[in-house]
């Protein structure tokens, strides 16, 4: 966990600094690629991904570590081609489990985050599951244990083969030459993430496009078929972890509704989207069927809320790094504490940005976990960093709390303002 922690005080950072650089190149450009809120949903949902993993939520049925000791048939020495070797497989093992993820409904469920952004940019890249808890794709991974590849090789190039799918999320860099042969480029991962007809459920390859033209799933970037990005049945939330399991709540709604046994159970290992006839009519599920005439999800936020959202998610991604930082001095309650006290955090401010009043009751919660960790912990000793930097955060924490009812309160009353405006205009036709 330590080392996880280590690379992600380098990661953060770096990811960090090249979207503002996105951004101030889309302005440069005179091309929109962010809007705030979809951002900051983006970045909090990186967050969450985060906090499980510091929380170890993942179960793995077979680790790689037992595989490459029962199955392994050669025993190669650490050299630069092992490396690379590990690289390639690693990456033939990403573009099965990616597939399998978009075309098998249940796993669907575990990589809807990734694509539930209505925009194409750096931060939607750091959508990452939380839902995605039991590793089921080890068989992927036998032909690297077979090899006899080591598991702490695998254990430097895994992460390094996924920080390497940053970049390619971007609307900024156009076609790139002879690399479009052998890589997965930004033009590449747009077709991706689009769900135009033509584009839905193509380039699965996280590195090299090889493997996408090898397995029949290779499409190109047409210059009159622009991307529509998103997922064919809306998330309509910015909140991360209501995203993260959506789908799955679907399923299982169906699951219960549909008459037929047979579809109970097959229903989870159809093709991503396939219903039961039974539930279809009785149960709509709004499904966008005119991919360039659709409304994105775009709620009225006015600019104080909008502001107060930029500071929750900066002030929740300054805690979080002081926590990577300073991950060595934590007990295991107290990373307990501190994961609950900032996914309470994250999942309060999204959902105010939602309009929605669940945001009171993570606040709450947000208020008692503070409250806690400076009777406990005295903040971790955050004052040794910042002067007073314990009482910051509590007063943080209460303005937080005023702020949450208020704005709850204020577009509650905004919204029956302007839904007493639409009836009375209607009266007067």
């Amino acid at each position: 966990m330590e080392a996880y922690a280590n690379v992600l005080t380098y990661a953060i950072p770096g990811f960090v600094l090249l979207i503002i650089i996105e951004h101030l190149a889309s302005l440069y450009l005179g091309r929109e690629v962010n809007r705030s809120m979809d951002t900051i949903s983006s970045l909090s949902s990186g967050m969450t991904n985060t906090l499980k993993e510091l929380l170890g939520l993942t179960v793995v049925i077979v680790s790689y570590v037992w595989m490459v000791g029962n199955l392994a048939i050669f025993e190669i020495q650490s050299t630069t081609w092992l490396y690379i070797l590990c690289f390639v497989l690693v990456d033939f093992a990403s573009y099965w489990s990616h597939r399998f993820n978009h075309e098998i409904n249940v796993m669907w469920n575990r990589h809807i985050v990734h694509h539930s952004s209505e925009e194409f940019n750096l931060s939607c890249a750091l959508r990452q599951s939380i839902s995605g808890i039991i590793g089921v794709y080890f068989f992927l991974y036998i032909p690297m244990a077979i090899v006899g590849i080591p598991a702490k090789i695998v254990a430097i190039v895994a992460p390094l083969h996924l920080f390497a799918q940053f970049w390619y999320h971007t609307r900024l860099i156009n076609k790139m030459g002879w690399l479009e042969y052998i890589i997965v480029t930004p033009s590449h991962h747009r077709v991706h993430h689009a769900i135009n007809p033509e584009y839905i459920d193509k380039n699965y390859a996280a590195i090299f496009i090889v493997w996408d033209k090898l397995f029949g799933t290779f499409q190109k970037e047409k210059e009159q078929i622009p991307p529509v990005y998103g997922v064919k049945k809306p998330v309509r939330t910015w909140n991360p972890f209501i995203i993260n399991y959506q789908h799955l709540y679907q399923l299982i709604l169906d699951c219960w509704h549909t008459r037929n046994w047979k579809n109970k159970l097959r229903i989870w290992f159809m093709p991503t989207g396939w219903r039961p006839p039974d539930v279809v009519d009785p149960y709509p599920v709004k499904v966008i069927e005119d991919v360039y005439n659709f409304e994105k999800y775009n709620p009225n936020v006015y600019p104080g809320l909008k502001a107060w959202s930029w500071i929750q998610l900066i002030v929740a991604n300054l805690l979080l790094y002081f926590m990577l930082a300073h991950i060595d001095r934590l007990d295991g309650f107290g990373i307990i504490i501190f994961t609950l006290f900032l996914a309470a955090t994250i999942f309060s401010y999204t959902s105010l940005m939602d309009h929605h009043p669940v945001a009171m009751i993570a606040e709450v919660m947000k208020l008692a976990l503070g409250i806690s960790i400076y009777v406990q912990y005295a903040w971790f000793e955050i004052d040794t960093i910042i002067p007073g930097g314990q009482y910051l955060i509590l007063t943080y924490i209460f303005i937080s709390f005023v702020l949450t009812i208020y704005f709850l309160f204020t577009t509650t009353e905004e919204r029956k303002l302007l839904k007493n405006m639409i009836t009375e205009n209607s009266l007067d036709r």
